[in-house]
């Protein structure tokens, strides 16, 4: 799914209208704010030093790539090396034998404005931000009228590949997986919204955006539309509404008004694509085909919670996690953004879903053909200690709904769109 104007499509334009030039004096507003940014993507004002796990090199420099160099790494852009189709340009896997690793090359579509500005965005974001949970950015070309953003690869390439149109022989990904993606997702919203200095709205969260590597770890990618929060006693940024359609918060898309908020909507609409295997928006789903009106009226009964989960997991996740994630996500897709919780609230309750990992039944099956006395009495201790387990997790389950109940009476109101008890 492209990305574009929420309520409308894309089209290349070459010359620049009055939106276009706001969002160009936005970029600039934003390199004074962090001070100049030189071609190689440094800042000339003095940061904070970074701990070692936040840097994703020695140098911590973006690179700067000539277009040949590129061109050969990627065998002349064929289409044996292309990886996907991005809003703005096309990716690449490629080879860089100077630096010895596979990196990911996006070649920016430049005839329209939006793509130059995206390349500058990026650039100076990815060179001002660095987590575990972001892609990290090796480096750039800029030469004549080519531009190109260089990343690391990530073998297993996009969360959406892995929800939707699965092959028949590919295994789709169990509930721990699904927790453990959102939980890194999260982490990785909260450092752009709570650590980064400045804050930064992501404002492109979605499936196709969120990469894995070959552990399934990952990673927030494309910052072509992100935006610096807002300063001083500014609550919001106003700005042109872009972005992909189902994932852009009801508020933002009618006003224009942009807050982390924003983002903590889009988070709940992947979390609910994790939970239901569904697409955000699927045409091909008639009146079904907004995943978050199709969900709302189930939401409100916890009866049909089963209803929501994606079928092809055929029952293997924990009941209490599911409903946990669905309130969550509850929590996440409210249209009163001040009820929604932001991110550090979000990680908080991962940490708990993701710390009850789910053992299918078939695994917990005992073969006891032959199994001696002393082996009989370890499977006996085994189950005892599985209901102790139970019960503590029954126990903690019902603290952890103490705790939202208590947060949703400090807000004053409650949601329309709460799960029911």
């Amino acid at each position: 799914m492209g990305r574009c104007p929420c309520f409308g499509s894309r089209k290349k334009r070459k010359g620049k209208n009055l939106n276009d030039e706001e969002e160009e004096r936005d970029v600039e507003k934003s390199l004074k704010s962090v001070g100049t940014v030189s071609v190689s993507g440094r800042s000339s004002e003095q940061r904070p030093e970074a701990t070692p796990e936040e840097v994703p090199d020695s140098s911590g420099k973006a690179r700067i790539f000539t277009f040949r160099e590129l061109a050969t790494a990627t065998k002349n852009f064929r289409d044996e090396t292309f990886i996907g189709q991005g809003g703005f340009g096309t990716v690449y896997k490629g080879k860089i034998d100077k630096i010895s690793q596979f990196v990911a090359v996006k070649r920016l579509d430049t005839t329209g404005v939006q793509g130059e500005k995206e390349f500058l965005v990026e650039v100076l974001m990815l060179s001002l931000l660095h987590h575990p949970n972001l892609v990290n950015m090796i480096g750039y070309c800029a030469e004549g009228d080519q531009r190109l953003l260089v990343y690391e690869y990530m073998p297993l390439g996009s969360l959406e590949s892995h929800l939707h149109d699965l092959p028949p022989d590919k295994e789709p990904l169990d509930w721990n997986t699904r927790m453990m993606i959102a939980s890194g997702a999260a982490r990785g919203l909260n450092y752009l919204h709570h650590e980064a200095k400045p804050s930064v709205i992501y404002r492109d969260l979605k499936t196709s955006n969120i990469l894995l590597d070959e552990e399934y770890y990952p990673k927030l990618s494309d910052f072509g539309l992100a935006k610096f929060g807002p300063t001083g006693d500014q609550s919001y940024v106003a700005t042109r509404v872009m972005g992909t359609h189902g994932y852009c918060a009801p508020e933002y898309a009618t006003t224009g008004k942009l807050t982390m908020r924003s983002d903590i909507y889009s988070f709940g609409v992947v979390l609910l694509e994790l939970i239901t295997g569904r697409r955000a928006y699927d045409d091909n789903r008639g009146h079904e085909k907004h995943l978050v009106d199709w969900a709302r009226p189930m939401f409100r009964d916890k009866r049909n919670i089963s209803r929501l989960v994606d079928q092809r997991l055929q029952g293997n996740y924990p009941v209490s996690g599911l409903r946990m994630a669905v309130e969550l996500a509850c929590m996440c897709l409210r249209e009163e953004p001040r009820l929604r919780p932001d991110a550090g609230d979000i990680i908080l309750a991962f940490d708990y879903l993701t710390s009850k990992q789910y053992v299918s039944k078939v695994s917990e099956i005992v073969n006891v053909v032959g199994m001696e006395n002393d082996e009989s009495l370890k499977e006996t201790s085994v189950i005892l200690t599985k209901d102790s387990l139970r019960e503590q997790a029954v126990a903690e389950a019902k603290q952890w709904g103490e705790t939202w109940r208590d947060k949703r009476r400090q807000c004053g109101q409650n949601s329309p769109d709460e799960i029911r008890r």
